[in-house]
């Protein structure tokens, strides 16, 4: 698989994901049917979508990447929908895991030959 084709599959994963986990809040602790029942098959397709990119995307690369965009984008939806602000730490804790991503992904390496070989 080529690496365009692993990003794509990250895209999706990232956007079910957001959504899976917006559906989780909404679906009440799981007892309203229909945002219960999306939330699990869209967590299906993040999973699914997440094993299919990491096998053209390392590892590492893709769920921090992962982690990282569901969690912020998850934090814009609760101030959104929810009105729930974070505290200055939340917000410092934010921007670390942003900045950590940004760092792995553009500063990174991997050993293609090491990972090849596995």
């Amino acid at each position: 698989m080529k690496p365009l084709t692993g990003y794509i599959f990250l895209f999706i994963a990232i956007s079910c994901g957001i959504i899976a986990n917006s559906l989780a809040k909404i679906s009440d602790g799981f007892t309203k049917l229909t945002p219960s029942v999306a939330c699990i098959l869209l967590m299906c397709v993040t999973m699914f979508s997440l094993a299919k990119g990491m096998s053209a995307i390392p590892v590492g690369f893709a769920y921090a990447t992962y982690s990282a965009v569901t969690v912020a984008s998850i934090l814009i939806f609760g101030i959104i929908k929810y009105n729930q602000m974070p505290n200055v730490y939340g917000l410092i804790g934010i921007i670390l895991i942003i900045a950590g991503v940004l760092i792995v992904n553009l500063l990174g390496k991997v050993n293609w030959y090491v990972q090849k070989k596995i």
